[in-house]
């Protein structure tokens, strides 16, 4: 099939080729009538605009690079969603790329977005060695970390206080009579799981309790990697009274490993969980949790990348959003807990 170009709309509409880019780009030059004959003629022949000889001129492309680790992390879809729309709501568009966690991957995606000319690059990184896999690239192309904590690397990123929503959730347990308070997932190769996991063990010192951990060896969380790490812990005898877990997804395998050997949660068992994801809140689960402001951290990324193409910014920013405790149903205060040691039945 021929493409429909822009000569062939001014040859049909009778008018030159200025005439019909003057109607596409909104020019007060032409009448009203002109340009809506114009756009309705481009609508019949199914022109669309060539956006690459558009960017050459303009110098912008209107599209933005988005990086994550993986599409399928409800997490990071419900950020991608939310990037999107705050990107569409500023005129431009995101070019969404997976690098399932792999490094070399996401720096082949990295170049792949600088090749397309993108106007930027917003990034969750896929681990902690990506900053120095990409740093040869930083220079070339403005870019936003997004819901990593960099510490003091200077380059621009948005993330939430990991450290403190830890702190959060045990504050929350502790203030529920819970004594014996099980970290489930904790991680390596992760700033975020790595933040989370100190900012636990700070307030379990800063309460007197000891802190409990149950480690994931996995290289993601995911509720499969949950379960799977819930039925090991609960073949043996189960001595805590509540569960926090690094991330929603972990708190859903749990809840899936302890129907099937009859701990009631939040009866026998409270959990909380730390991100806020979308199937938390449904009826049957109802899962307390420590809340990132996905709507909020995409704002503020996007913001804080379109500074810095629009401005031409060379400096950098840290942000450091606030989260949240949400109250749902998986907690409940210590007497209500069986008072007795429960040990899992397949």
């Amino acid at each position: 099939m021929k493409n429909v170009t822009i000569k062939d709309v001014a040859k049909a509409a009778g008018v030159s080729y200025s005439t019909v880019s003057r109607a596409l780009t909104g020019s007060p030059e032409i009448s009203e009538e002109t340009r809506s004959r114009i756009l309705q003629i481009c609508k019949e022949m199914n022109y669309t605009v060539n956006t690459v000889a558009r960017s050459m001129v303009k110098k912008s492309t209107k599209l933005l690079g988005l990086i994550i680790p993986s599409v399928n992390n409800p997490f990071m879809s419900e950020l991608a969603y939310h990037i999107d729309r705050q990107a569409r709501a500023r005129g431009y568009n995101i070019i969404l790329c997976n690098s399932s966690r792999d490094p070399e991957q996401e720096r082949e995606l990295f170049e792949l977005m600088i090749g397309r000319q993108v106007d930027g690059i917003l990034l969750s990184p896929a681990g902690m060695e990506s900053y120095e896999k990409l740093y040869p690239y930083l220079s070339r192309i403005p870019t936003v970390f997004i819901g990593e904590n960099l510490r003091e690397m200077p380059e621009s990123y948005v993330s939430v206080d990991n450290f403190r929503g830890a702190q959060m959730g045990v504050e929350y347990l502790y203030k529920l009579g819970h004594r014996e308070i099980l970290y489930f997932g904790r991680r390596r190769g992760s700033t975020t799981h790595q933040l989370r996991a100190e900012g636990y063990a700070a307030a379990c010192e800063h309460y007197g309790l000891t802190p409990h951990y149950c480690n994931n060896s996995f290289s993601s969380s995911s509720i499969k990697y949950g379960y799977q790490l819930a039925k090991q812990l609960f073949s043996q005898e189960l001595r805590y009274t509540a569960i926090f877990a690094a991330t929603d997804t972990n708190a859903l395998g749990i809840m899936q490993a302890a129907e099937e050997v009859n701990i009631r949660i939040p009866g026998d068992l409270s959990l909380l969980g730390f991100d806020n994801i979308r199937d938390g809140s449904l009826p049957r689960i109802g899962l307390s949790t420590i809340e990132q402001p996905k709507k909020m951290l995409a704002s503020v990324a996007v913001e804080t990348l379109l500074d810095k193409i629009q401005n031409d910014r060379d400096g950098y920013s840290h942000r450091i959003l606030s989260p949240a405790l949400v109250e749902r149903s998986s907690c409940a205060p210590l007497r209500g807990v069986t008072e007795r040691s429960f040990v899992g039945k397949r």
